[in-house]
């Protein structure tokens, strides 16, 4: 069976730079067609090139929080490649909080942006999943995959909207999975941890210090490629995890592993 994805048609959002990016390409490079989906349309452009028209990548820009955004896209990847097999939910948004502020409105925002437009995106995928399987007796219809954070697992409240956005992402993931398994479609999440993505990249430029802290709470005492989650990716988007649905997959170097609190000398 393997980890081929060839010939398979893939929506990934959150793709104009970092994980998104890499987990196009990589899909790319495994044979698949790709639509990379974001709002920044300057940086799909200057990624893929403005004469993405044609062959097996595709851009698409705009706000997937709003409804009509997310049937767009949807549309443009039919009228491109007639399916979809892969739906990679790689949009996300991480902002701090104040857990004492009334009037802070990150959490409403981070659950709009890395919630509820994946649960959207989801829903309608999935409907398209079902349409075009109508005829397939055997084997899986589809397989969406959620980019998640061990934030939802972690206590920082300075990142308490991210934190909770995340964990309702995976809740939102094992229910999918659940609801769609009788439709043959999976639904997994890649939960990681430190990973060199553009915010990352802008974190420790700031702070020199901040890779020292990371890499000393990571067991393999380094921080992830973007090339690793795609890796990660492709195995739950394959065949090959056939038989895995509701998981929640974590690339994190053994970093939720530690207990910071160190045992007591003797």
């Amino acid at each position: 069976m393997g980890f081929s994805i060839e010939g398979k048609t893939a929506i990934v959002t959150g793709a104009a730079n970092g994980i998104g990016l890499a987990i196009g390409r990589h899909f790319l490079d495994k044979g698949a067609n790709v639509v990379f989906a974001d709002m920044d349309e300057a940086g799909l452009i200057d990624e893929l090139g403005e004469t993405a028209d044609d062959g097996p990548a595709r851009y698409f820009a705009g706000d997937l929080r709003e409804r009509l955004t997310l049937a767009n896209l949807l549309s443009a990847t039919l009228d491109a490649f007639d399916r979809v097999d892969i739906l990679v939910n790689g949009s996300r948004q991480l902002l701090p909080s104040d857990p004492l502020d009334m009037e802070d409105a990150s959490v409403e925002t981070l659950l709009q942006q890395n919630l509820m437009a994946s649960l959207r995106l989801s829903q309608l995928v999935a409907k398209r999943m079902i349409k075009q399987g109508e005829d397939q007796e055997e084997g899986q219809l589809g397989a969406i995959i959620n980019m998640s954070s061990i934030a939802a697992r972690r206590t920082q409240p300075e990142l308490m909207g991210y934190s909770i956005s995340t964990a309702a992402l995976d809740q939102m993931t094992r229910s999918l999975a659940v609801a769609l398994a009788p439709h043959r479609i999976r639904v997994n999440a890649v939960a990681f941890g430190s990973v060199m993505s553009a915010s990352l990249k802008g974190a420790l430029k700031e702070n020199s210090e901040y890779r020292g802290r990371i890499e000393g709470q990571t067991p393999l005492g380094r921080i992830a490629a973007p090339s690793e989650v795609a890796e990660a990716a492709q195995f739950l988007a394959s065949e090959g995890a056939g038989f895995v649905t509701g998981q929640i997959l974590t690339v994190d170097g053994g970093r939720t592993l530690l207990d910071p609190v160190a045992a007591p000398a003797h």
